[in-house]
């Protein structure tokens, strides 16, 4: 089955037609999703979706644009949230210096205590980094140092060296329809050194979508077009692309089951 590791299923482009894009999802037979949590005023319905779905599990945690909304959040509220069913996953957190709509030092802090809550509750962390290279590595290299933590540089398009440094710390990294653009053979440059048994797809939806949707809002159900592209990228059939790409998924996202009992 295919699998999106990072779906917005909450967001309001999907207002108007959730349940069909869900739908739509398993007909193109996409088996499970993992809908994200960007900040805490949208988690109940981030983790409602789960709740609602067998199909869909889910993250909790704060978006680096939403960061200075989030000064007073602890670590423990984190894990308190994770404890939740259906829960499996830390963030989506991390820095972005693109848009700078938190401050930068805020934006550290708060990813901070995400890694705090990803290694008490043992659940990996969706790492969003962007224009951010330095200070990300900085960042992970350092509180690796203070104790182990999981983590996945989702959607990644930064640059090599700290592709390197993070697959280096045992990182995971996600594929997104980015892959896809003709103007992004720097991305697929980095995707041909990624470890190959730590690479996972997601659609990021309702961003992002890939060829040939590009321009459109992204639905969960066109995720084979990025899986297609990580095999053409990699040299993979796309029966290979599609085992290497489960078998990680479900080592990085180890609190849901497989069906197949592996």
């Amino acid at each position: 089955m295919l699998i999106d590791s990072h779906v917005n299923l909450h967001a309001p482009q999907f207002d108007e037609d959730r349940d069909a894009v869900i739908a739509r999802a398993r007909e193109a037979g996409v088996g499970l999703m993992v809908e994200i949590s960007d900040k805490l005023s949208t988690f109940e319905a981030t983790h409602g979706l789960a709740m609602a779905h067998p199909d869909i599990w889910c993250t909790v945690g704060v978006h680096p644009h939403e960061a200075k909304d989030y000064t007073r959040l602890t670590a423990d509220e984190l894990v308190n949230l994770a404890a939740r069913p259906r829960v499996v996953g830390i963030g989506e957190c991390g820095l972005d210096f693109h848009y700078d709509l938190s401050p930068r030092e805020t934006q550290a802090e708060v990813f901070r205590l995400h890694i705090e809550a990803a290694r008490c509750t043992g659940l990996p962390l969706v790492v969003h980094t962007r224009e951010a290279d330095d200070t990300m590595a900085a960042i992970l290299e350092e509180e690796r140092a203070a104790g182990p933590f999981r983590f996945l540089m989702h959607c990644y398009t930064s640059g090599p060296e700290l592709a390197e440094k993070a697959a280096a710390m045992g990182a995971w990294f996600s594929v997104s329809g980015i892959a896809t653009f003709k103007a992004a053979e720097d991305v697929r440059a980095v995707i041909r050194g990624m470890p190959a048994d730590r690479i996972i797809v997601e659609t990021d939806c309702p961003y992002l979508a890939p060829v040939p949707h590009r321009g459109r809002r992204n639905e969960p159900a066109y995720v084979g077009h990025v899986l297609q592209a990580l095999a053409d990228i990699r040299g993979w059939s796309r029966e290979e692309a599609l085992m290497r790409t489960t078998d990680a998924f479900f080592a990085l996202f180890d609190r849901i089951p497989r069906e197949d009992g592996r």
